[in-house]
């Protein structure tokens, strides 16, 4: 069966991550930075705690489940546990590093890992998708772009403001995305037989549980410290606009 279709719609949807990065190269006057950046950080908690318990749990707690409910609810407890204590692990070794260990800097470094961790599973639903069906392949592709694009944004903007650097945001942008792409060909390659939907519903409640936790214990405090409590509900109210017209419409 053809295969460069899937994988271009793997790819398309993965690299979108680069188009929300591409904000950084708004014009936006000193005395506004603290305002966009806050707006920014508020739409990533949108989207970054909005797709973990509007689709990433829900969806793989019910799959979970089908195994028996005692044993589904187990290991969804335990992946999302799993995934809180990795992140934290992470958090504690950059926190170690003495070089840019700005609390911008570390914000992005740390969404880039959770991002690249949630494309990696995407990319492999979404090439196996098109794979069977072209028609389902795209749209589930087209779901995916519209919600990497403010992925994108989460990683670029924290780590541009952080550095000054258009370059490096763009690239840890690129490499999040890239993860996508790298799926569905891993999906080809090695795991088309053999990856079960347990399995991707065990990595993407790690997933939630790691993107929650970074929100929670890490953007939020961040978001704190710039007062702007009206670009702070203006941004979370934006991103769970787009999560609802992602979810009704796609």
């Amino acid at each position: 069966m053809e295969i460069f279709g899937p994988l271009l719609i793997s790819t398309i949807a993965g690299l979108s991550t680069v188009l929300g990065a591409f904000v950084i190269f708004l014009k936006i006057k000193e005395q506004h930075i603290t305002k966009f950046i806050t707006f920014c950080l508020s739409f990533s908690i949108a989207i970054m705690i909005g797709i973990s318990i509007s689709e990433l749990i829900p969806e793989s707690f019910f799959q979970l489940i089908h195994g028996g409910v005692g044993k589904g609810i187990f290991i969804s407890l335990v992946s999302l546990i799993l995934g809180i204590f990795l992140i934290k692990i992470v958090i504690v070794l950059i926190d170690k590093q003495k070089k840019k260990t700005t609390s911008l800097y570390k914000l992005g470094i740390l969404s880039m890992i959770a991002l690249m961790l949630h494309n990696f599973p995407e990319g492999i639903a979404t090439f196996l998708s098109a794979y069977q069906d072209m028609d389902l392949g795209l749209k589930l592709g087209i779901a995916i772009m519209l919600h990497n694009i403010p992925e994108g944004i989460s990683i670029a903007v924290p780590i541009y403001y952080a550095t000054h650097n258009k370059k490096e945001a763009i690239l840890k942008s690129f490499i999040s995305g890239l993860a996508e792409p790298l799926g569905a060909i891993l999906a080809f390659l090695l795991f088309k037989n053999f990856i079960t939907d347990t399995f991707i519903s065990i990595i993407l409640l790690l997933v939630a549980g790691i993107m929650i936790t970074i929100s929670i214990e890490e953007i939020y405090p961040e978001i704190k410290k710039y007062r702007e409590a009206k670009l702070f509900y203006f941004g979370l109210g934006l991103g769970i606009l787009l999560l609802l017209i992602n979810h009704f419409c796609f």
